[in-house]
């Protein structure tokens, strides 16, 4: 079994954001979507809620961007 980064997702009051992304780039979401489906067994209804986790992940584990955020003393 694969191991992805996301794990199950978390129902939240959402923001409607607008975003246009490249044909390639949408098929790596459809597919990641199957995939993260197959290992949770929980069906994604709209793979495009997938992308709040992956961002939120990402920041949080881009370690420039953790240290920036941390207060200087």
């Amino acid at each position: 079994m694969t191991k992805l980064k996301l794990g199950p997702l978390v129902d939240d009051r959402p923001v409607k954001v607008s975003v246009e992304l490249p044909g390639p780039l949408h098929r790596d979401l459809l597919l990641y979507a199957e995939v993260l489906a197959r290992e949770t067994g929980q069906p994604i209804s709209d793979p495009v809620k997938l992308i709040v986790p992956m961002l939120e992940r990402f920041m949080a584990t881009d370690r420039g961007f953790v240290r920036s955020r941390k207060p200087r003393s």
